[in-house]
C-alpha cells in the first residue's frame, strides 16, 4: 500500500511531537528507512555555497618574543617610545643607527626572508590569471580582471624560515623587557 504524503498541518503537529518528545524522535529514527537519498539532475542542482573563510586564532606569545629579542638586541621599543621631537636630527640618526644594526641581527639570526618578487623594483611584469592575491597587492587603478601589467612598485617580503627559541611553560612573554634595578 502506498503511503500519502501527510498535509502540512499533520508535519507541523510532527515536527512538534519531535521536538518536545524525545522518545518520539527516538522511535521516528528507528522507523525512518536506509535509502540513498535521491541523485539530483545536475542541470537542476543549486549553486554550490561558497565556502565559509576559516580564521585562524593567533596566540600572541611568538610576537611578544620577537618585540623581546628586538628590545634586547636593539632598544627597539625604547627607542619607538622615546619623544624625539627635543633631539638634533643628527642625535636620531645616530640613535637609529644602533636600532637598525640590533633589529638587522635579530632577523638574520631567527627569520629566512627572501622577497616575494624576484625582479627589480620599477620593472615592469605581467600578473597572470590566478596569481597569489595573498603576496601581491595590486594599487592604483584596477581595472578588469588578470592579466595585469604594471610597474613592479616593492618586491615585497616572505618569511621561508622561523627561527625562535623555545619557551618554557613558565615564561612570561609578555615581559618584553625586565625592570632593571642596580644594587
Amino acid at each position: 500500500m502506498a503511503r500519502t504524503a501527510p498535509s502540512f498541518f499533520r508535519r507541523i503537529g510532527l515536527a512538534f511531537s519531535v521536538l518536545f518528545s524525545a522518545e518520539r524522535a527516538a522511535q521516528l529514527q528507528r522507523d525512518e528507512p536506509e535509502s540513498e537519498p535521491p541523485v539530483a539532475d545536475a542541470s537542476t542542482a543549486p549553486a554550490a555555497e561558497p565556502q565559509p573563510v576559516i580564521v585562524r586564532e593567533t596566540t600572541p606569545e611568538a610576537a611578544l618574543q620577537l618585540l623581546g629579542l628586538l628590545q634586547r638586541e636593539a632598544r627597539f621599543i625604547d627607542f619607538v617610545q622615546e619623544d624625539v621631537a627635543a633631539y638634533a636630527d643628527a642625535d636620531i640618526g645616530a640613535a637609529a643607527r644602533v636600532v637598525h644594526e640590533g633589529c638587522r641581527k635579530v632577523l638574520r639570526e631567527h627569520f629566512s626572508i627572501e622577497p616575494v618578487r624576484a625582479e627589480s623594483e620599477g620593472s615592469r611584469i605581467t600578473l597572470a590569471e590566478g596569481f597569489d592575491a595573498a603576496a601581491v597587492r595590486l594599487t592604483g587603478k584596477v581595472v578588469g580582471k588578470p592579466p595585469f601589467t604594471g610597474s613592479l612598485g616593492h618586491r615585497g617580503w616572505r618569511v621561508t624560515e622561523t627561527r625562535l627559541p623555545r619557551l618554557t611553560e613558565a615564561h612570561d612573554a609578555s615581559v618584553i623587557a625586565q625592570a632593571e634595578v642596580e644594587l
